[in-house]
């Protein structure tokens, strides 16, 4: 079959990638002028979430809190964004929480071997680390994690847990003091380089063939029937007036793997997604001090804050922005980018201090979606021709891969490697 694939971030190239792999003809639209230059590009590198940095359940927005918590929430009294709030607030209780992790698994898993198996092919070197040691501030945030601990036993996932005088012993360059309440080592969980492992499997479709990229180019809108689908790209900025017509591209199947744009994409199909925009942000800080950087990728539990190595830089994730609907398409208040990395900046200090000059780091920010039930959206959107792909949140970049496998197996017509209940947890047409 021909697929067109919109979007050039980690879920398009994955999803080109298990297309191409079974057999089909791909191409794939991107409005930037190359792959993994919108949200992917900004990522914190963890490459597949645990229990603990999921972007639901008991940590997550704890009682409405804001900053404090590490989400800054300007959602207002009503709207939209409130019930989205509201919605995640029903996935706290352990049992709730327990049994939306247990869908999510399967993805989890479906993506590690997906990831395996590419690396392993290809022999790819995207600057992998193993080693993440999740740090919990106080006593109340312990007594948060407990279920999170739970489902790693019940999974039977390798990890350690340390109290604080463990925590410094493994990692020396946390400061002991002020206090925190203990830790969570995963010696095995990986961070990763996401942008350069996108250009490289862009480079591994480029030898195989079969796969076209057509870069720069903006999809107006998707045409449906019966039989075909179709893109339509507005026009490139240097066509003359003459040639400035909608160019038309046809198909069997269309998947819309365009991140945060995904849902004005498909909203003209009266097709909605369960999801809410939020706004991230990243400093990319030069190192101070080399005897100062953690050896580990370093997560702050409750705030959701990553800091890991990149070379000669330390990379600080997180600052999570929650806005009305209606704010979104406009620039962030100056006011909230500040409160937004400051608290990038503070978690850098008190879990690495002297390891980043944070005066002279480089800001960056992108758009991500979350679902308020914990899952991203994959498969097929209601419309034999549709496909989504998207929502896999600011943790674990390689779940697009095993999102990206389900969809492969939709459109081949085979049977997907995950349970009826996942598949179903993640049918983007759920409220």
């Amino acid at each position: 079959m021909d697929v067109i694939v919109i979007g050039g971030g980690i879920a398009g190239v994955a999803t080109a990638y298990q297309l191409r792999a079974a057999g089909h003809r791909v191409c794939v639209v991107e409005r930037h002028a190359t792959v993994a230059q919108g949200a992917s590009y900004g990522h914190s590198g963890v490459v597949l979430p645990t229990p603990l940095d999921v972007w639901f359940g008991p940590t997550f927005l704890r009682n409405g809190r804001q900053s404090s918590g590490g989400v800054i929430c300007k959602t207002g009294f009503t709207g939209h964004a409130r019930n989205f709030v509201k919605r995640l607030a029903s996935l706290h209780g352990s049992e709730t929480f327990a049994a939306r992790y247990t869908l999510l698994r399967p993805l989890i898993e479906s993506a590690q071997n997906a990831l395996d198996e590419a690396e392993g092919r290809f022999e790819l070197e995207y600057e992998q680390r193993e080693g993440l040691l999740y740090l919990v501030r106080g006593s109340d945030e312990w007594s948060l994690t407990q279920p999170a601990l739970e489902l790693l036993r019940k999974f039977e996932t390798p990890h350690h847990v340390f109290t604080p005088h463990e925590c410094v012993a493994s990692e020396p360059t946390i400061p002991a003091d002020p206090p925190f309440a203990g830790a969570i080592r995963f010696d095995q969980a990986r961070v990763a380089n996401c942008p350069l492992f996108i250009k490289q499997l862009k480079q591994v479709l480029d030898t195989m063939g079969g796969v076209q990229f057509q870069t720069g180019r903006t999809v107006r809108a998707i045409r449906l029937e019966n039989t075909r689908a179709a893109v339509e790209l507005a026009p490139l900025p240097d066509e003359t007036a003459r040639k400035r017509e909608v160019e038309v591209i046809s198909a069997d199947a269309v998947v819309v793997a365009a991140g945060a744009q995904t849902p004005k994409l498909l909203a003209p199909l009266g097709f909605k997604l369960p999801f809410h925009p939020v706004r991230v942000h990243t400093l990319n800080a030069p190192v101070a001090h080399e005897e100062c950087v953690p050896h580990s990728t370093l997560i702050d539990v409750a705030r959701r804050i990553a800091i890991t190595r990149t070379n000669h830089r330390l990379r600080i994730s997180g600052g999570a922005v929650l806005q009305r609907v209606k704010e979104l398409d406009e620039a962030l208040p100056e006011a909230l980018t500040e409160e937004a990395l400051a608290l990038l900046g503070e978690a850098s200090r008190d879990w690495a201090p002297g390891a980043a000059r944070i005066s002279a780091a480089l800001a960056w920010e992108g758009m991500k979606l979350l679902s308020a039930d914990g899952m991203p959206a994959a498969g097929n959107a209601g419309h034999a021709r549709l496909y989504v792909n998207a929502g896999h949140g600011p943790a674990g970049w390689a779940l697009a891969l095993g999102s990206a496998r389900l969809i492969a197996a939709q459109i081949s017509g085979t049977a997907p490697d995950l349970p009826a209940e996942t598949v179903e947890a993640l049918w983007p047409g759920r409220d």
